[in-house]
């Protein structure tokens, strides 16, 4: 298995690990984020859409495809799929809602191919020795590179205490703790169909406390163990579902048909791609800056989140990041992300992006390719079995991602630097509303303005004052490219997309 994996160019010795290690990290990202291929065709479509089941296998081959360029191309223990956000972005498109004129599936899906043609050229055009992206990296505040690494921790276990209703909706303070004391039916979020609260976030805080008893005890794979025995434990309490295992309905073991209908069927989203051509771009009542806007909101969501994402998940491990928490081959990681979006498009699914789960397999011991490999092949396999992988409840996968979020705090949070008042207000703003606007980009946006703004005033300030008392004139630590992301961030939050529609 070492010469194997040596012959797919993947060491796993000479990153500390070992190929065992590796394959069981991929197994774990899988679990924690095998949650996109039934969400992703809800989130477009919306269930029972004649589309679903085309759009479950898009969704799968799109993970295959951009997990795979991690592995080969960048050589990282990181995974992609559709990205939530980016895909309920989407969904508003297709059904007109939400300010967004009525798109068709091949409009919407033309849009992200042309704004993954976007991310493909700032990653290979290259200023100076450097493409946009990695100058984009370089040019951002050390403040703010190192406050993503601990609000994404806290925005991954936010994911998980809300897929098990452990934080709920409250229509007074908008979010509150579940109700141990209700074990019925209740909604925990406006527009889903009713959970057993109580019964789901019991089961997550038992594969929490599993994998953390697991850790203390150095047991390797201790995180899929927790996911495990979290789902057995949902057996009893009704949260994990068997009769999922027996197929029927979107949910079906007879994957010829799924294959037939998403290369040829009346609703392949495949097929839906290529009749943008007779159908045209643009919708009825939209206009040229509309389809710009959204391509630049795809731009920037994309950017950022990957950036984020990849940060969070590598930053502060000196086997996949240099001292300034910027991860090897950040170039490949982002050409393999940008590719992926284009293939994605093409396939009849959302933006392709980097997740932020690819944590839970580093946290596992995921150092080399050979991981992200192993989670590309599951999701082929998935495709043949989509009942099984279904069976896990997303309690069961919620318990990970709160683990990952503890680790990801533990390694990170004393590196955020809170020397100076800006710097620690720009941090604390990438930290927090990070997690409050549940939105990776929007916090780094959020940070990168502050910054920005805070410390030009503070420039002239200093600058007005050495000018009367005649002292050395004070440097201006914003980078050209800090001011050129703040400019565009300014431009992704405060000008609609259908500003002229």
């Amino acid at each position: 298995m070492k010469r194997f994996s040596k012959l797919l160019g993947f060491d796993p010795v000479a990153k500390q690990t070992s190929v065992k290690t590796e394959l069981v990290a991929g197994v774990v990202t899988f679990l924690s984020m095998a949650y996109i291929l039934t969400v992703n065709p809800n989130q477009i479509f919306g269930a029972g859409s004649p589309y679903w089941a085309s759009a479950f296998i898009a969704t799968a081959l799109g993970a295959v495809v951009g997990t795979l360029l991690m592995a080969f191309l960048a050589k990282m223990p990181l995974a992609q799929a559709s990205g939530m956000g980016l895909n309920s972005m989407l969904g508003s498109m297709i059904a007109g809602i939400g300010g967004y004129d009525k798109f068709t599936p091949g409009q919407a899906f033309m849009l992200v191919l042309i704004s993954g043609l976007v991310f493909l050229a700032l990653s290979v055009i290259k200023i100076k020795g450097k493409t946009f992206r990695e100058l984009a990296f370089d040019g951002m505040p050390i403040s703010i590179r190192s406050a993503i690494s601990v609000g994404i921790g806290l925005f991954i276990a936010y994911i998980g205490f809300q897929n098990a209703g452990i934080i709920v909706y409250d229509p007074y303070t908008q979010l509150s703790f579940v109700d141990f004391t209700n074990w019925g039916n209740q909604f925990v979020k406006a527009g889903i169909d009713p959970w057993h609260a109580a019964k789901t976030a019991s089961v997550a805080l038992i594969g929490l406390f599993l994998i953390t008893i697991l850790e203390k005890l150095r047991v390797k794979g201790s995180i899929i163990f927790g996911i495990l025995g979290a789902t057995v434990v949902g057996i009893p309490l009704g949260v994990t579902d068997l009769s999922t295992l027996a197929g029927g309905g979107d949910v079906s073991w007879k994957f010829w048909e799924n294959f037939a209908n998403f290369f040829a069927g009346e609703n392949s989203v495949f097929g839906s791609f290529t009749s943008v051509f007779s159908e045209g771009l643009l919708p009825e009542g939209s206009t040229v800056f509309n389809i710009i806007m959204i391509v630049i909101t795809l731009c920037m969501i994309d950017m950022f989140d990957t950036m984020g994402t990849i940060v969070g998940c590598c930053g502060g491990n000196r086997i996949l990041s240099d001292e300034n928490n910027k991860p090897h081959n950040y170039g490949k990681i982002m050409l393999s992300d940008s590719i992926a979006t284009v293939g994605g498009a093409m396939l009849g699914t959302s933006t392709v992006t980097t997740f932020v789960e690819s944590g839970s397999g580093v946290s596992a011991g995921g150092r080399t390719g050979l991981t992200a490999l192993s989670t590309a092949c599951l999701f082929f396999a998935s495709m043949f079995a989509l009942p099984l992988f279904a069976t896990i409840p997303s309690a069961a996968a919620a318990s990970a991602l709160i683990y990952v979020g503890v680790l990801m705090m533990k390694n990170n949070i004393k590196s955020v630097d809170f020397s100076t008042p800006i710097n620690a207000t720009s941090a604390f703003l990438t930290i927090s509303v990070m997690v409050l606007s549940y939105s990776i980009t929007t916090g780094i946006g959020v940070g990168m303005i502050s910054y920005t703004l805070m410390s030009t005033v503070g420039y002239l300030v200093d600058l007005i004052i050495s000018a009367i008392k005649k002292t050395e004139r004070p440097k201006w630590q914003v980078s050209a490219v800090a001011i050129i992301v703040s400019a565009l961030f300014a431009i992704y939050f405060f000008v609609p997309a259908n500003l002229f529609g």
